[in-house]
């Protein structure tokens, strides 16, 4: 009878660390060197805040540009399965818009490909700089 409580218990506690392990796949610090881009997202509890933007309040995420306080913002998120997830998002001004999706590759590559809407711009060296429609992005462990 011991040994019955026992194996129910393992299997209860090593059940609830590999679904930890699946809801991380959206959670992370992802960035592409070339484009001095980072995004910061948590597509489960959604309670990331833009520095210095505390005004939007709690968001799935952001993309960022590195040494500069210009972000797109992830207004909403939908988690398709571990290795995909739609995002829409505006620029910090509002006035753009577009659909993206967040694709993992493994686990430290995903490949952010923009969809309907705007295309994705950040400042660069005083001018705006349109970022491919398809951008590999690296998790930061």
């Amino acid at each position: 009878m011991k040994k019955a409580i026992v194996i129910a218990l393992l299997t209860i506690v090593s059940l609830s660390m590999n679904a930890q392990q699946n809801n991380d796949s959206f959670r992370a610090y992802l960035f592409n060197k070339e484009y001095e881009v980072y995004m910061r997202i948590n597509f489960y509890d959604q309670n990331i805040t833009v520095p210095g933007q505390e005004l939007y309040g709690e968001l799935p995420g952001y993309l960022g540009k590195e040494r500069n306080s210009f972000c797109w913002v992830i207004t909403s998120c939908e988690v398709k399965n571990e290795k995909k997830a739609v995002m829409q998002l505006i620029n910090d001004f509002g006035s753009e818009d577009l659909t993206a999706t967040l694709e993992r590759k493994n686990d430290s590559i995903y490949i952010l490909n923009q969809g309907k809407g705007s295309t994705i711009k950040v400042p660069h060296k005083g001018k705006w700089r349109k970022l491919p429609n398809i951008i590999e992005l690296k998790r930061k462990k």
